[in-house]
Parts: C-alpha cells; structure tokens; sequence
C-alpha cells in the first residue's frame, strides 16, 4: 500500500492500546492526574471490575472551561512546554496521550470547576466524539467517568479477564497509588460497596496505619523505619526484619518522587544488604521513598512509566545499598532499629580465627576455654552496666545443649548458642577483611582467558578495582586477559568461572556483588565451623559473655542463614501461659 496519513481515530485507537491494557491502567492515569492537580481527597467507584463504569472524583485545581474539550485532543497538556521541561519531569503524567486514548475506546465524561469559578462544565466523548462543554453540576476539583471500556474495539474487549482479576489488578493500582501519597485520602468502593476508606496520613504513626490496612499486620509489624538524607538524595521509609520474608518480592513498593516504580538497579542494591541475613531464594518486604533531583532520573524511559533510568546509577545503587545495610546492622538485641546509624566496628577475632581467615586453609578452631573467653572482648553497648540491665539479661542454664535460657527484666529469654555465636564470629571475620584487607595468593601457573574485546577493555581501564579484592588481572592482547593472582580466601573456588561472571556483569551493569558474595560465603562457613556446637556444655560466664558479645554486634538477631538467634517471652506471657491471676 501507499504510505499515507492514518485518519485520527485510527491513531488514537492504536496510542490506546499502549497506554490502555485494562480498567486499572485507566486507573492509574486518572489518578495520577488528580495527583497532579493537587487533590486531596479522591474518590473511586467501580462495577464489574471497572469495566462497566470507573469513576474518579477529586478536589484538585480544576480544569477550566476553555480548556475542557483540549484535555481530550492528543499531546495536549498543561505539565510540560518545551524540550527542557521534558528533562526535569516532577508531576506523575505529562505526555497528554492518557484521556484522548481513553476516550477514544469508551464512552467518557469529563467535568470540571476550578476554585475560582461559579459554575463547572462538563465534555463527553462517545468513542473519541467530543461534544460539550456544557454546565453541570459539580465542586470544585474533577471527575472522570469511563464506562463501557472497550465497547467499540469487540476484539481487545475479549482479553479482557473476569470481573474479579480485573477487580484485584484494579484494587493493586489503587493501593499503590495510595501508599505512595499519604497526604491525600483515598475511599474506593466496587459494586456499591466499601472497599476502604483511607484519611489522609499525616504522621508517621498514621502511615503505618495505613500501611497495616493495604499490606497487611503481619507485614506492619515487622517492620523498621529508616530516614537518611546525602549528596541531594533522600531515602526514607520501612524495611523488613530479615526474620520476615516472603516466597516472591509481592511486598515491595518503591517510589521515586512519589512515582511507583520496578527498577532492576533498585531491587539489586536492596538484595545485596540483606544478603547475609535472609534465606536464598527468600525476598524481603519493604516500602521505601526516594527523593531526589527531577533533571537526574529518566521517568520516560518506559511506555508504561513503570521503569526509570538513573544518570549515575551506581551512585543511586550504592546509597540504598548502605542505607538499607545500616539499618540492618541495628538489628541486635537492646537496639532500636528506628534510628539509621554509622555501624560499631567489632572486635578483631581471635588469633586462631584470625590465621583460618588468610590462610585460606579448612582447619576448623579448638573448642576450648581460651576459645570462648574471646567472646567477651567486645565492649557492651552504651548505658549498659551489667547483666541485670543487659537487653538480653543473665544466663541461668543450658537447654538440650542448644538453648541458652536467661533471665531479663521483662521476662526469659531463650537463644540458639550456635546461630549467635556464628553471628558473632562472622561480623568479626568481616570487620577483620575490612580493615587489613584481602590477602593475595599468585598462581603457580597463572591462567589466560578468551574474553570479548569490551572485557578485555574494561580490565584495562578498570583492574585497579580488582585489586581491592585480591585479584590481580591483566590485559595480553586485544580480547584476552591473564589471571596472575587470586583472593587467598577463594583459592579453590572456580577461578575461570568467577572472572567471567565478574566481567559480564561488570560490562552489563558497571557494578558487580559476585566477589562480596563468594568472599561472604566463605567467611561464614569458617564462622559456623568456629562457632560453638551444639551440645557442647558451656559455663554460666561463657553463656553470659555470649550474651554481652551479641549485644555488641550487628544484625545479631539473626544468623548468617536468616534464622533468628533469640527470642522473648515476657512476664505477661508466661503467666497467660500458666492462666496466672484468672
């Protein structure tokens, strides 16, 4: 055929099925535009999944009168003017494309009364048709009313799923939206029935509220709070104990200038600090919010707006990274973990720990009194005295030769000897590999790789960076690579296979956690086989210097695997155990 002009029906039809897939993604541009126009109160009323009727009420700015029937026409919007506020975008929505592509495959209504105004007034458009404005009856702020979604396109109509999946992905959009702006109440009802009805949040007290009422008490209650502010960045919000987490990532909400967004670069940073701490295979749940610099961040890098692109992505990765990893660090008994704090450094380790570690040898420490004397080198946390005041109290005996059992001045606390004294020989093999770091070990016969001239390149440019961990690796020719020197401590590991893994994500991503992995790895296993074992027969001061050293280590509460190391029951629990005072 001929090129020729496609008429605008047909145009608008086709920009409808990028940004319309169902009613929650009409959804999610109404929405955002009342979140844009400033709303504080919205309301959202559905039938049949929002298939026959969604509606979106808000107290925004309004739209005036004059401008009502240009909200319908394509690329049409008052949230950007030129090329330069298209790199500095800081509203939800901005393309002009959402309304004319929903009016045009549904019967829509769109009415409207600026503050200022004495009357509002309404347009209508039957499949893209647009007739009005007229007078209408209505407050300040906006409505939009879409019914019959997909009445004119029978074909996209039948991929459309039952009314309760499209009740459930429409319910999905309307949470987002309502945990990433506190400040605006939010009430949904579906069939004529209440759904919830959200007040605004304006504490942080109200926001976990409303966080327990859309995720879940369960998800609430594990929770811990986390505020740091660097470098014009901003990141704020919860995270999970590494006690509580889920078989797939569907507690995780991340917002970036109050944009709900899934970000690969985000996910990895938030994996990597809890990678010590959780379970493999396990995600933990969290809602975090990020502010920064509009002109820094790509918000129309996706159709959908669901992903972005970060100017300095690895600057972006490593601060939630850090973040993340210092609010798990105060996950020790007696610390509050409300407060982001820089982390203790522990004690060095033993000598025999120490020798294990940069050796690289297998040898497995001596259990003996010397051994566990060193438990209690590290200092006590501030404000604590002695055992009577410590978090985790004085020990009173041993439990099956696994259990230590001690009293505290809430109640008895119960803890696994071998997962906390791992915890505390681990961060102690940790903090010892970062202040005299990696010992190198050469190669008798140093081995040469074929990689691709973009790795080859990037080992010349970056090997530098390798040497930090104790790799030594140079370029030979234009896509080969010689491997001189290994981490004493990865000596047996797949070498070949490490540095090409390294490499294919360094050249993908510019950033790689395979090294800290492996090395992590293998500081734990010598930690767990340093560590006391189970039905070995401990003294009352070995049980309370264990006590003490985990009140002084970081992320204590739970062992190297992400199993809790303790727990609690208090006073008012034993004695609804023993039906005390009934």
């Amino acid at each position: 055929m001929p090129i020729r002009e496609l008429p605008p029906h047909l145009v608008n039809q086709i920009a409808a099925g990028e940004v319309v897939e169902r009613p929650a993604s009409v959804a999610k541009e109404l929405l955002e535009n009342s979140l844009d126009a400033g709303a504080r109160q919205i309301a959202i009323d559905a039938e049949e999944g929002g298939i026959r009727l969604l509606r979106v009420r808000d107290d925004g700015v309004g739209i005036a009168r004059d401008e009502l029937a240009l909200a319908l026409a394509r690329h049409a919007t008052s949230k950007i003017g030129s090329l330069d506020d298209l790199s500095c975008i800081a509203t939800l929505g901005f393309r002009g494309e959402a309304l004319p592509s929903i009016a045009s495959v549904s019967r829509l209504q769109l009415a409207s009364r600026p503050a200022d105004a004495t009357m509002a007034y309404a347009v209508t458009s039957d499949g893209g048709s647009v007739e009005g404005p007229v007078p209408a009856a209505h407050p300040p702020g906006t409505l939009a009313e879409v019914r019959d979604l997909f009445f004119n396109t029978p074909a996209r109509r039948r991929f459309l799923r039952s009314e309760r999946t499209e009740f459930q992905h429409l319910q999905a959009v309307v949470e987002r939206m309502a945990l990433g702006r506190f400040t605006t109440s939010f009430r949904f009802t579906h069939n004529r029935r209440q759904v919830f009805d959200l007040p605004a949040a304006t504490d942080r007290a109200a926001q976990e509220r409303r966080l327990a009422q859309l995720a879940g008490e369960d998800f609430v209650a594990s929770l811990m709070h986390l505020e740091r502010e660097a470098g014009g960045l901003r990141l704020a919000g919860w995270i999970s104990r590494p006690t509580f987490s889920r078989s797939q990532p569907d507690r995780q909400h991340f917002y970036i200038n109050g944009r709900a967004v899934r970000d690969k670069l985000v996910a990895s940073a938030v994996r990597q600090a809890y990678r010590d701490v959780l379970y493999h295979g396990r995600f933990p749940g969290f809602a975090l919010y990020l502010e920064m610099d509009p002109a820094l961040v790509d918000v129309n890098a996706h159709p959908a707006k669901l992903e972005v692109r970060f100017r300095e992505p690895g600057a972006i990765h490593d601060f939630i990274r850090r973040t993340v990893e210092t609010a798990l660090s105060g996950t020790s008994p007696g610390r509050s973990p409300a407060v982001v704090r820089p982390a203790p450094v522990p004690a060095a380790p033993a000598p025999a720990a120490t020798g294990a570690l940069f050796s690289g040898a297998s040898q497995a420490a001596h259990e003996s009194q010397a051994a566990y004397a060193a438990l209690a080198r590290p200092a006590p946390p501030a404000g604590v005295t002695d055992a009577g005041t410590a978090p985790l109290g004085h020990a009173l005996a041993q439990l099956g030769g696994v259990y230590i059992l001690a009293e505290t001045s809430r109640g008895l606390a119960i803890i696994d000897m071998h997962a906390a004294h791992e915890r505390v020989t681990y961060e102690m093999l940790k903090a010892q590999c970062a202040t005299a770091g990696i010992a190198s070990q050469p190669l008798l016969v140093p081995q040469t790789l074929a990689v691709s001239m973009a790795e080859a390149s990037w080992i010349e440019e970056q090997g530098v960076a390798l040497a930090q961990y104790g790799f030594q690796v140079e370029r030979v020719g234009p896509a080969a690579v010689i491997v001189r020197a290994v981490p004493a401590l990865l000596a047996g590991a797949d070498i070949e296979r490490l540095v090409r893994d390294l490499l294919a994500d360094l050249c993908l991503d510019g950033q790689s956690a395979r090294l800290e992995q492996q090395l992590d790895a293998v500081l734990s296993t010598t930690a767990c086989h340093a560590s006391v074992r189970a039905h070995r027969q401990l003294s009352l001061a070995e049980m309370n210097a264990l006590l003490r050293s985990m009140e002084a280590t970081d992320r204590a509460d739970q062992c190297n695997h992400g199993r809790p190391t303790w727990t609690e029951l208090s006073m008012q629990d034993l004695d609804r155990l023993f039906r005390r005072g009934r």
